[in-house]
């Protein structure tokens, strides 16, 4: 390895905290394992210069993976290896679990498959955050061969893979050796990324990612091309930070869950990013109301106030010509956000990052050199996220202009506020650095601002050139480059509001005048047109299932009426066998699709007190998993009941023939139809729909 001065300064100053990053990308492409783990372990076995060390710890580091870290698809043969050993020591993510109805904790390892792993109460007494989203640690996992007990595993022993002390005066002391731009390279090739060659303005965009990290409450966006490496920050370099992919996000997981009285995920981390966030979808509208108020304020209300401190990174592709967006007067550059982000959640974004300007990650761009240890770092990150509040002091020393309005202004100081706890811990920056990072913020949220603007058929946004004085007196509009002089995004045109029909009557169309208007559409006016959702009205109904009949799923009869209701009971004695049981899930599943539901209230019978305890053990599951989502499951068994009926809490009900059950089991459950209750053949059976 060639000669390097940041090298030598960073081993100098962080001796025992910097590790070889190339080595890092040499294992990481063998594994998924996370970062921080891998590093953990080439510090315990390659912490030198010397090639013939480094092989042979590279070589050690390979053999500890080989034999202690479980790939996914691996751990039958590992609870199998424990079983014929007796006992076994992996490297795998951790997580304990309280189950309020048994009255204990249980461990579960993400990559050996177990959920119900016996756990002493010192282990997580000693790591909290074994209770609060898991720790990846070193388990000695014994067997456990006690026929009369309902569990097979026990953790015997734990370390967790993160240091043990951190002191931020040892890490503002080892920065202040460090001119600026040497530290932000330190930075940026902790995180994997060399920067010689390399612009400042780059180098801020891929710093940016940090921004989260130890701002709290921060709102990013960052929207670019595949492969920039946008969820890596995220994903790999911090325990403190959880990357959500794509789909359903419910309130119960994400901010509050009613049925356990606990707050969700966002109590628990200091980041919580959402990846590829085109394909986020909230089906209840109560999520977003308080996704609106968290972004605002960081504390929300469901009957409980809650607050939290955890920074929101919002990252996904844009996959249109930037330029393009920019000149049309119908596109704007938040075009690939979800239909539910609107102009009140956008405005609350505090920096849009370009990610059209950052490159795909290549060998080129991977450092070769030294960088700190990401666990370090990360908890110098955590620390200064959590203890290191500077808006007052940032506030004070900007002169913002008069078009910075109220959460522009937070924006911006929060902004530089990050910038300067990255590049300057336990120091401030000089006059120049902190204009240079007042532009950078300016920027990021006048992007939003344009966005807004462009969007909204009125003035409201129209405050676009956001400025500041420098230390010259000078007033600085700070630009966007991709939209510089380009008058559909600066200066959008205004539509005009239709006159309502009160005050001037409008022709009547025939329906061959209509028709011949649809003809004359062009197919490019008609790709941009977006098509007006149809909402038919719902009526009482009754359906004629025929023996054989399909497309009779539990979506297409109950979804559109489910819409809307709070609460869902079902009254059917036949939820006894395992399939009876499982159409029951997969009714639950639909409830949990169509948002909203808070209770469900399952009425049952059951053949005898025998066969009532492994029912209600199944039901307990459904509970649990239920429960996940914010629903609560009750269950009650019944003596007399007979009839077939579903009655939701908006006023429609269901009166089944055969209640749940009356799909035709399959001679194989291989064919078509095992699983899509669509494509699944039907019992003769009728069902009436009913408004109560």
């Amino acid at each position: 390895m060639s000669s390097d001065p940041l090298n030598d300064k960073l081993n100098e100053f962080f001796g025992g905290r910097a590790v070889r990053k190339d080595l890092v990308h040499r294992l990481k492409k063998g594994t998924n394992i996370p970062t921080f783990v891998l590093e953990f372990l080439l510090a315990k076995y390659c912490a030198t210069d010397d090639p013939d060390e480094i092989e042979q710890g590279l070589k050690a580091v390979n053999e500890r993976l080989q034999g202690n870290y479980v790939r996914p698809n691996e751990s039958n043969l590992a609870q199998s290896m424990v079983e014929q050993k007796g006992q076994h020591r992996f490297i795998d993510k951790v997580h304990v679990t309280y189950k309020e109805r048994e009255k204990r904790h249980w461990a579960e390892m993400e990559n050996f498959g177990s959920k119900r792993i016996a756990i002493s109460e010192r282990h997580y007494k000693e790591n909290p955050r074994l209770l609060e989203g898991g720790l990846w640690c070193e388990v000695n996992v014994a067997h456990h061969g006690v026929e009369e007990d309902d569990y097979a595993f026990i953790i015997e022993e734990l370390r967790p893979i993160q240091i043990s002390r951190f002191s931020f005066e040892a890490y503002a002391e080892g920065r202040s050796e460090f001119t600026r731009d040497e530290w932000l390279a330190v930075l940026l090739r902790s995180i994997g990324i060399e920067t010689d060659g390399m612009d400042r303005r780059l180098q801020f965009h891929l710093l940016s990612r940090l921004f989260p990290l130890v701002e709290q409450n921060y709102n990013f966006l960052e929207l670019g091309p595949r492969g920039t490496g946008k969820s890596y920050a995220y994903s790999e370099f911090s325990p403190y930070s959880t990357l959500m992919s794509g789909g359903q996000t419910s309130t119960a997981t994400l901010f509050y869950n009613k049925v356990k009285r606990a707050v969700g995920i966002i109590g628990y981390w200091d980041v919580i990013a959402f990846d590829e966030v085109a394909g986020v979808r909230i089906k209840d509208p109560g999520t977003v109301q308080i996704l609106k108020d968290y972004m605002a304020n960081g504390h929300f209300n469901l009957g409980t106030e809650v607050i939290a401190q955890a920074s929101l990174a919002f990252v996904g592709n844009i996959d249109d010509s930037i330029e393009q967006i920019v000149r049309s007067e119908k596109f704007d550059l938040c075009k690939p956000l979800p239909k539910e982000f609107d102009l009140a959640v956008i405005h609350r974004f505090h920096i849009y990052v370009p990610g059209w300007e950052i490159p795909p990650m290549s060998s080129s761009l991977l450092t070769q050199e030294y960088g700190l240890i990401s666990d370090y770092l990360a908890e110098a990150f955590h620390h200064m996220a959590r203890k290191l509040n500077l808006y007052s002091d940032v506030k004070k020393r900007s002169k913002l202009g008069a078009t910075v309005e109220g959460r522009d202004e937070t924006a911006v100081v929060k902004t530089v506020a990050a910038l300067q706890k990255l590049l300057h811990p336990g120091s401030e920056p000089s006059d120049e650095e902190f204009e240079e990072y007042l532009a950078y913020a300016i920027e990021g949220r006048r992007r939003v601002k344009e966005q807004l603007n462009k969007r909204k058929n009125d003035g409201e946004f129209a405050l676009i050139d956001l400025s500041f004085t420098n230390s010259k007196g000078e007033v600085v509009v700070v630009p966007c480059p991709e939209s510089e002089g380009i008058e559909a995004t600066v200066n959008p045109r205004r539509g005009k509001l239709e006159e309502s029909a009160k005050d001037e009557k409008l022709p009547q169309k025939s329906p061959e005048s209509v028709k011949e208007e649809v003809t004359e559409t062009t197919p490019a006016e008609a790709s941009e047109a977006p098509a007006a959702p149809t909402h038919p009205e719902l009526q009482e109904q009754h359906v004629d299932i025929h023996y054989n009949d399909r497309g009779f799923s539990y979506r297409t009869l109950f979804g559109d009426y489910l819409k809307g209701a709070k609460t869902v009971s079902v009254e059917d004695p036949y939820i006894r066998a395992p399939h009876q049981i499982v159409n029951f899930l997969r009714f639950c599943e639909v409830c949990v699709e169509a948002g909203g539901i808070e209770t469900v209230h399952l009425v049952t019978s059951t053949e005898s007190e025998y066969h009532k305890s492994e029912q209600l053990q199944k039901l307990q599951v459904i509970e649990e998993s239920l429960s996940q989502h914010g629903i609560e499951l009750t269950v009650e068994f019944s003596t007399t009941i007979h009839d077939r009926e579903i009655r939701l809490g908006n006023g429609w009900a269901f009166r089944l023939g055969r209640g749940l059950d009356y799909f035709q089991r399959p001679d194989d459950w291989l064919e078509v139809g095992a699983n899509d209750l669509d494509l699944r053949a039907c019992q003769e059976t009728k069902v009436s729909i009913i408004r109560r």
